[in-house]
């Protein structure tokens, strides 16, 4: 039978302020042959865009020989189920830690793993496992570890750890995975002075002094870290997936795949003043499927959503929900959502977005079936700080506001960007869990079982 299980869904809010002046402008983002490569964090803990070039991709294709080159040939052989215990991983990176030896790159990037789709637990051998498809794997010009086939963004064990800390098997479960970016209200007051101040009194030409003077007077916004370490890997993706994803609904970075964005669908006449526009992640499942004795789980098709509401911003700074739709801000959600599996492969950070959502649900399932108790495993040096140390990044304390100018007809539209609110709450409730029925996951749980491995991973 299915047990209940409290479920972990990862939410991103976002903000985007629409408002209205009578003024022309545009604003592009990056020039032909730079690319974004990210985000960086200066030691003061501001986070801001870098990009880096590669005409004709000459520098991609050279290190991925390279990289190819070098691999271990049965890692870089693609596989469309490569197992990973992770009980056995745990004692190996030990066994490293122990002799002085230092982590190998398979360990640090899951074997090659480019998605988890099963989680296995076998009592009997005390083995957890993962699986899902894997190839021979990269670091790209920004240092994202890619695969080399289809450049899906490959699984990290820093981020594997942050997850397992985050449902550990004390019982005790992470409330809240949170990331925030957002303006404070003393900003927000201010921009609203600042518009209140120069109505009227723009002529054309002024466009960049408008955007100027609202990116100055919105100020930086706060970045704030919920649940897990805001020093980690796992919290710098997901403030960057979540800043960028606002940049192409504002029009200020363009996608390598055909996206919607909320500027080219906004209408000044559809567009409230003040209104703020919220755009959030959530999982999308078309189910999580579970065996009946509840030993193993599979995560069905894609697990990445944008979905949107909107705010209306008073002339104080505060915000209250509008309770209207908006189409140009739907049009954006639906086209990202339908694009994301595409982008995902363009983009490593949205896919390393979506691992991170996997690994969460899946460690999330371990704790409430209690599988570090079936093979009493209590993390090891999986949950050791001291010994195996992920909290080694610059924690991202602001932002610098983000601001486009774009002309509607005889509209200036100032959508500004890089609110963000990320909260947790029923990832996988009791309702996505479906009971295998075609047997199909009972299968891939046998087959694996009557597999002898001599290694923590193998295909």
């Amino acid at each position: 039978m299915l047990l209940p299980i409290r479920s972990l869904k990862f939410i991103t809010t976002g903000a985007v302020v629409g408002l209205m002046l009578s003024l022309v402008a545009s604003a592009t983002f990056a020039q032909q042959d730079t690319l974004p490569a990210g985000v960086e964090i200066d030691p003061s803990g501001v986070l801001r865009m870098r990009t880096f070039a590669d005409p004709g991709g000459k520098l991609a294709k050279q290190r991925v020989a390279e990289m190819r080159a070098a691999l271990d040939p049965d890692i870089a052989r693609p596989s469309k189920l490569r197992k990973v215990s992770i009980t056995r991983l745990e004692k190996a990176v030990a066994e490293a830690i122990e002799k002085g030896t230092g982590l190998t790159e398979d360990m640090k990037y899951l074997a090659g793993m480019t998605k988890l789709q099963f989680v296995f637990v076998y009592p009997n051998t005390g083995d957890i496992v993962i699986a899902g498809p894997a190839e021979g794997y990269g670091l790209d010009l920004s240092g994202r570890a890619i695969g080399l086939t289809s450049g899906q963004s490959v699984m990290e064990l820093q981020d594997l750890i942050v997850a397992l800390r985050a449902f550990a098997p004390s019982g005790q479960s992470t409330s809240a995975i949170g990331c925030s970016i957002d303006p404070t209200q003393e900003g927000l007051q201010k921009m609203q002075q600042f518009l209140v101040d120069i109505a009227g009194r723009i002529q054309p030409g002024d466009a960049d002094a408008v955007a100027n003077g609202l990116q100055e007077n919105l100020g930086e916004q706060v970045v704030s870290i919920d649940g897990i370490s805001p020093k980690t890997h796992f919290a710098q993706v997901l403030v960057e997936a979540d800043y960028r994803m606002k940049l192409i609904g504002i029009g200020l970075e363009k996608p390598p795949v055909k996206i919607v964005s909320y500027v080219a669908k906004a209408s000044p006449a559809a567009v409230a003043a003040n209104a703020m526009e919220r755009w959030y992640f959530v999982p999308e499942y078309e189910a999580v499927k579970v065996s009946k004795d509840a030993l193993a789980m599979e995560l069905v098709g894609d697990s990445v959503k944008l979905i949107g509401e909107n705010e209306m911003v008073a002339r104080n700074g505060s915000r209250t929900s509008s309770g209207s739709t908006n189409r140009a801000s739907q049009a954006f959600v639906h086209s990202f959502t339908k694009r994301y599996k595409e982008l995902a492969k363009r983009v490593p950070v949205y896919g390393q977005l979506r691992n991170l959502i996997d690994m969460s649900i899946a460690t999330a399932f371990m704790q409430e079936q209690d599988y570090f108790g079936a093979v009493n495993w209590d993390l090891g040096v999986f949950n050791d700080e001291e010994t195996l140390p992920v909290e080694t990044y610059q924690q991202p304390t602001s932002v610098e506001s983000a601001v486009n100018v774009v002309w509607k007809g005889n509209t200036l539209m100032t959508p500004i960007g890089g609110g963000v609110s990320i909260h947790p709450k029923k990832a996988l409730s009791y309702d996505n869990l479906l009971e295998d029925d075609k047997g199909t996951v009972a299968k891939a749980y046998t087959k694996v079982a009557g597999e002898e491995p001599t290694n923590w991973w193998w295909d």
